[in-house]
């Protein structure tokens, strides 16, 4: 009977997941991947084999509440397509690990009560992780779960990137310091532009742009970040699709001081009610904001410009971190398949002596975007949490063969 690893990633509204495979003797591959969206409102589930063929693709006839019952739909599917499989270990993306793990663990009480504590410096996404890592303990009471965090590609920042300029006694009693999020991602990506460029991972000097529902800028020099956007939560950088981005703190000092807002009405509104939604009054998805601005809605056209704006802005801060800049990445939903503002971010660019990009740079698979030669060159690179998760979890569960196709490593 062939191994199973599996790969779960869960959001507030989705849960992502993949299956690898290992018959006796033979490395890890990739088998299918999909998601259960729509969560709590129209849930659909998606799955895709190793070569791209359709496997699922139509909405779920049950009620989907939340992410126990997701993870019950994903596992009834599972066991209609692999009946009695073996799963050795179980892997799941958890977005804040604090200062406690700068690497991935094994799942056991301490490392749940842990995340559970973290919970509130991140609200949209440790707790449906720790939901889904509860399930999937009780669906599969015997299998080795394993927690991998974004936090962890940034436990080696230096201390001029994670202090905050605030009393110093602030870190020292409090903890108050930047950890930085996306790691997963960013790892990922670092090796994956070595790799499209045919260059040294540890010669490289990066920007890694991750757009998606969260955004952030990471600059990346030798595989290691010396300085991203996102800090003591994932609420800080760039304007994202609900949640704000860097704001001035002074304003939310005097609406609290005067009693516009608490402190749940402002965190309520910080984390779901802000970004392109709290822009637009419309919407936090970016292609529906697109979509509205293209047809003359004026406040979803001011959100699209100030998104552009904003991500360049961050793109060019971090470039400033680095000693010479390589290549810029786009990564993340938005990052990869939003080309025409993609194009824009980058138009924004001159005065980091990046090219505006060929007309026809849309491809919907990892590439050079600028043209050959073209030096800083810019790169989409599809979002890949999955395979460095699985990696971590292989190596964590099983010794150290980990799947085909994994780029780096966090700590690589």
């Amino acid at each position: 009977m062939d191994d199973f690893g599996l790969v779960l990633n869960a959001g507030s509204s989705s849960l992502k997941f993949c299956a690898f495979r290992r018959a006796a003797g033979t490395p890890w591959r990739l088998d299918v991947r999909g998601q259960l969206e729509g969560i709590g409102s129209s849930p659909r589930l998606s799955a895709r084999d190793e070569a791209g063929q359709k496997l699922a693709d139509g909405k779920v006839a049950a009620s989907v509440r939340d992410g126990r019952e997701a993870l019950d739909v994903v596992a009834g599917w599972f066991r209609s397509r692999y009946g009695g499989a073996r799963v050795v270990g179980v892997g799941h993306r958890v977005v804040h690990g604090g200062t406690e793990f700068p690497g991935a663990v094994r799942v056991d009480d301490r490392v749940k009560t842990v995340i559970a504590r973290l919970a509130e410096l991140a609200p949209l996404h440790n707790p449906p992780a720790l939901e889904a890592i509860k399930a999937a303990e009780a669906a599969l009471p015997d299998v080795p779960q394993v927690a991998v965090f974004d936090t962890a590609f940034f436990a080696g920042l230096p201390p001029r990137a994670y202090i905050f300029p605030l009393p110093y006694e602030w870190y020292e009693k409090w903890g108050v310091r930047r950890f930085g999020f996306h790691g997963i991602s960013n790892a990922y990506c670092a090796g994956r532009a070595a790799e499209l460029l045919g260059r040294s991972q540890a010669e490289l000097r990066l920007v890694i742009c991750h757009l998606g529902g969260g955004c952030s800028a990471t600059a990346v020099r030798g595989g290691a970040p010396i300085m991203t956007t996102m800090g003591f939560t994932p609420l800080a950088g760039l304007m994202m699709g609900t949640r704000s981005g860097s704001i001035d703190p002074g304003m939310l000092v005097e609406l609290l001081r005067v009693g516009r807002l608490d402190a749940d009405a402002m965190d309520d509104a910080l984390e779901h009610l802000s970004g392109l939604l709290g822009v637009s009054g419309l919407t936090g998805d970016f292609r529906d904001a697109s979509e509205a601005a293209v047809a003359g809605h004026p406040r979803a056209t001011l959100a699209i410009v100030m998104f552009i704006r904003r991500a360049a802005a961050a793109i060019g801060a971090a470039a400033t971190a680095l000693p010479r800049l390589d290549a810029v990445v786009f990564t993340g939903g938005i990052g990869e398949n939003a080309a025409a503002a993609r194009a824009e971010i980058v138009g924004r660019l001159a005065a980091l002596r990046v090219a505006p990009l060929p007309a026809g740079a849309q491809p919907s698979s990892d590439a050079l975007l600028s043209a050959p030669g073209q030096t800083p060159a810019v790169l989409r690179i599809t979002a890949r949490e999955d395979l460095v998760i699985a990696a971590q979890t292989v190596r964590l569960v099983s010794g150290p063969r980990a799947p085909s196709g994994t780029g780096p490593q966090p700590g690589s």
